[in-house]
């Protein structure tokens, strides 16, 4: 058995193992967490941006400006 001289260094020992076996648990817990919310968040993400590519597809672009016409009116003010 353990004696009085041994047993304090023994349960201090043990104790340090404990807590580092608790530190490596909570560390895996937060990582596989972490993986599950970006997870989520990609999955959401992807949700998002084929919903509008579905949805619009039967509706027509909208229009913007015209990149000729922008150029022109560049090219008449520089003269």
């Amino acid at each position: 058995m353990l004696g009085p001289e041994k047993l304090p260094r023994v349960v201090a020992e043990v104790g340090r193992w404990v807590g580092r076996a608790r530190a490596m648990a909570r560390q895996f817990r937060e990582q596989l967490e972490e993986e599950v919310e970006l997870g989520a968040a990609r999955k959401a993400q992807a949700a998002r941006t084929a919903q509008p590519a579905s949805s619009g597809a039967d509706q027509p672009a909208a229009a913007g400006p015209d990149p000729a016409a922008a150029s022109s009116a560049n090219d008449e003010r520089r003269t």
